[in-house]
């Protein structure tokens, strides 16, 4: 009753029609292929009646020639009737056919427009807009953090001075112990202690000494 009301029922024999004609063409032309056969086998029946006494009954041969020139008569006419029939049943299935493509295309539409909801080419826009700005307010978060203050204390630059002096008296000291030479140290003691152990020595020792000096001034020099 509901469908009836809403025209469900109509609707629904609407879609069967199609499957109910081509249903009916084809029981009738599976009826006139049959008919189509039987009056082959008449003819062919009476073309053998009229062979076998078109020498000694020209009366009955002639009789069976008029029979089969009926039955191909007829013969035409249901050949003209199967191909109208074939016809017919053909152009219901591609109007069907079409009619199917259209409806699932109408649900596809359909679809599409329910997943796109209120979606409109203005809203992806600003979507899209504000997407770039996220990421180039990440960027610049990111950045920020990167060239930030640094941890820790300042670094005292007579530190790093010692720290040089250091490493090159190390520097040097590889460099005697390369070539088998001593290494005097030379800052402070150089003019204190070091001259009065050298005033206690023999003249020939003290000049060696004053000579492996210059020597090795001149090396620290180059």
């Amino acid at each position: 009753m509901w469908g009836t009301w809403f025209g469900g029922s109509g609707a629904q024999k609407r879609k069967d029609a199609p499957k109910k004609a081509i249903l009916d063409l084809r029981q009738q032309l599976d009826m006139l292929q049959k008919r189509e056969k039987h009056l082959e086998n008449q003819m062919a029946e009476q073309e053998k009646i009229a062979k076998m006494n078109v020498s000694t009954n020209k009366t009955a041969a002639r009789t069976a020639l008029k029979r089969k020139k009926a039955h191909e008569h007829s013969l035409e006419q249901t050949s003209a009737q199967i191909s109208m029939l074939e016809n017919q049943i053909y152009s219901i299935e591609s109007a069907n056919i079409n009619q199917e493509t259209l409806l699932a295309m109408k649900n596809a539409s359909k679809a599409m427009k329910d997943i796109h909801g209120n979606l409109t080419i203005d809203k992806v826009d600003d979507i899209m807009e504000g997407l770039g700005e996220q990421r180039a307010l990440a960027e610049e978060i990111g950045n920020a953090i990167a060239n930030g203050p640094q941890a820790g204390e300042p670094i005292d630059e007579s530190e790093l001075e010692d720290e040089i002096s250091r490493l090159e008296q190390e520097n040097l000291d590889e460099k005697m112990t390369n070539t088998g030479m001593t290494v005097p140290q030379l800052p402070t003691g150089l003019n204190g202690e070091l001259t009065g152990r050298v005033a206690s020595k023999p003249m020939h020792e003290e000049e060696d000494e004053e000579e492996e000096l210059r020597k090795l001034q001149a090396e620290m020099a180059m």
